[in-house]
């Protein structure tokens, strides 16, 4: 083997694990953030105990490029009986349109929970640690007249004890559409 073959084999090698190890970090990055993060930060979330009763939701919906598309508003209640709990939320958004959703929640213990509404498809799974709570589903959004199944990565931040920040990804076939982000408040009861 002459010096020059080995300086190229070398190369090429050293050239491989550059771009390996790029790719390695590249991934790493893309990874986020884990609910257990958030484990030791407070209020703590247990979704049994702040979805239940009446709750009012202010959002907007923006597109990939940061403009707002949409502006909502939500008049949510949530009732539990043990482990087993709906959410039923009425939508009205700023152009007019109405929307009602009712999740059937369970919790899994540890933290778990698990997620099924009319327009998810399949199961909403999700884990809850400190003050965040985490989960990922897939929404069967209508969109000019037709079905998209659409990934949501949805992550909610307990604040305070009435208040609740939640920001949504949305995605499709792996490319980023829009977010959606929320602010919550427990409605007084009195």
């Amino acid at each position: 083997m002459t010096l020059s073959h080995l300086f190229a084999v070398r190369s090429s090698w050293l050239l491989r694990s550059s771009l390996g190890l790029a790719l390695a970090g590249l991934l790493a990055g893309c990874a986020g953030p884990n609910v257990q993060d958030y484990a030791q930060q407070q209020p703590t979330m247990d979704l049994r105990e702040y979805f239940n009763g009446p709750l009012t939701a202010h959002g907007i919906f923006t597109d990939r490029s940061g403009r707002v598309v949409k502006r909502f508003t939500v008049q949510m209640t949530g009732r539990w009986e043990g482990d087993n709990g709906t959410l039923d939320e009425h939508f009205l958004y700023s152009d007019g349109t109405t929307q009602r959703r009712v999740w059937r929640l369970r919790h899994l213990g540890g933290g778990r929970y698990v997620g099924t509404a009319d327009d998810v498809v399949g199961e909403a799974l999700g884990e809850a640690a400190g003050n965040a709570f985490h989960w990922k589903y897939t929404l069967a959004l209508l969109v000019d007249g037709s079905v998209w199944n659409v990934a949501l990565d949805d992550w909610m931040y307990r604040m305070d004890a009435r208040t609740l920040l939640n920001r949504s990804t949305m995605r499709k076939f792996g490319l980023h559409l829009g977010e959606v982000t929320l602010v919550m408040s427990k409605t007084s009861q009195e």
